[in-house]
């Protein structure tokens, strides 16, 4: 399904509600994780703010990951894009994330899965890490932890990452942050003080501080 002459793909697979749209990036060879065999999969922000797969957070994971040697999928959830089916307020979705963890691992077959996601995405990579037994990272970018449940226990079953911004004009910033300095595990928060929700401006050291980041915690 996959050429070997692209470096990105999209295309469409099965999933719960018709068809996923999906899109792959191949790794870089000169990567510092190329030799792992790792997958990443990246979850957009709420379809009903215009999020989708091509939201400027998401592509900024997508190159932060390829970048690393990490293969790295995302897909738009039911209703966007090309993607059948009608937005679920989080529950169908969980269920698009499965369809393409399994996908990933049918077709791709890697070593080990990361999951990040920006936003509403966040709270999806994060219910489905919970059930994910292959799973070695979690990166949660601008989480609205007001509106969904993440942690069980507080805890998570892997390292996780968190990235927020002061300015963030949807989602209370220290509201993340206490929320964070919670949580029983291994935990990363990378800040920036003076960035809104959407990082306009500091997306370029969102993806030097996340690559800096995964590089010490996966090492």
């Amino acid at each position: 399904m996959l050429p070997l002459t692209e470096k990105e793909h999209t295309f469409l697979i099965a999933g719960p509600a018709g068809q996923i749209e999906v899109k792959w990036l191949r790794p870089d060879p000169a990567g510092i994780f190329a030799n792992k065999a790792w997958s990443a999969i990246v979850c957009h922000p709420n379809p009903t703010r215009g999020g989708d797969m091509n939201n400027k957070v998401v592509t900024t994971l997508l190159r932060t990951y390829r970048d690393l040697g990490v293969q790295v999928v995302t897909f738009n959830f039911r209703g966007v894009g090309n993607s059948s089916g009608e937005f679920d307020r989080g529950v169908g979705e969980k269920e698009d994330l499965r369809a393409v963890i399994a996908w990933c691992r049918a077709q791709l077959q890697p070593a080990a899965l990361l999951l990040a996601g920006f936003s509403f995405g966040s709270s999806i990579a994060a219910a489905v890490s919970h059930t994910c037994d292959d799973l070695i990272h979690l990166l949660l970018v601008a989480p609205p932890v007001d509106r969904y449940v993440y942690e069980i226990n507080h805890r998570f079953a892997v390292p996780v990452t968190v990235v927020q911004g002061g300015q963030d004009e949807l989602i209370p910033a220290q509201q993340v942050h206490d929320w964070a300095a919670g949580l029983q595990s291994p935990l990363r928060l990378v800040a920036y003080e003076k960035a809104g929700h959407f990082f306009h401006g500091f997306l370029t050291a969102l993806k030097r501080d996340v690559s800096d980041v995964l590089a010490e915690t996966l090492a």
